[in-house]
């Protein structure tokens, strides 16, 4: 069964993080992080406190413990995404300034050559997020912001998250059906 860590940030769009980590347990182990400001943009997006979601056939960590087993290169994982990636934590994983379990992680994984997928939700981007996105896919990184697919047949906002939930799964390498191929 794949490792895979799923970090939550703080930009718009926190609930497809969550519907991710809801989908991707059917069928991988699940890491993930929820940073402080995903919590506070839930509660204004969404109105739900994040205690609602956690789960145990997930282990959850604290943003805080930089300490955490998955902050370290000799913990084994397959993948890592960031979804949604906020602009802030896309500099940070830029620049390699790892103050954060998710952004330790995130470097970590570059570092190790792992898959890292980041779902930078920004729109529009500026020039200087361009250039972070730019060297992040030459460092190995993918860039995977949550960008409709119309020819998958979406109708409804539900096929809209599904098509962009099983893209990112496809990008971790999971199994998935959850959304229409093109055929």
């Amino acid at each position: 069964m794949k490792s895979v860590i799923i970090a939550i940030t703080g930009a718009s769009g926190v609930n497809l993080g969550l519907k991710l980590i809801n989908e991707a347990k059917k069928y991988a182990k699940i890491h993930a992080v929820i940073s402080h400001a995903a919590k506070k943009t839930l509660l204004l997006e969404e109105g739900i406190e994040i205690s609602k979601f956690e789960d145990k056939g997930v282990k959850f960590y604290d943003d805080d413990d930089t300490g955490a087993a998955i902050a370290s290169g000799s913990f084994k994982i397959d993948a890592m995404i960031v979804a949604p990636c906020s602009i802030n934590t896309l500099a940070k994983i830029h620049a390699g300034f790892a103050d954060t379990l998710i952004t330790r992680a995130a470097t970590v994984s570059l570092k190790e050559r792992r898959r890292l997928v980041l779902a930078v939700r920004e729109m529009p981007f500026s020039t200087i997020s361009l250039e972070h996105m730019s060297k992040l896919s030459l460092c190995g990184a993918v860039i995977a912001p949550p960008i409709l697919g119309y020819y998958a047949g979406v109708k409804t906002l539900k096929d809209m998250e599904n098509f962009i939930i099983g893209k990112w799964l496809d990008l971790l390498d999971i199994e998935n059906e959850i959304y229409k191929r093109w055929n």
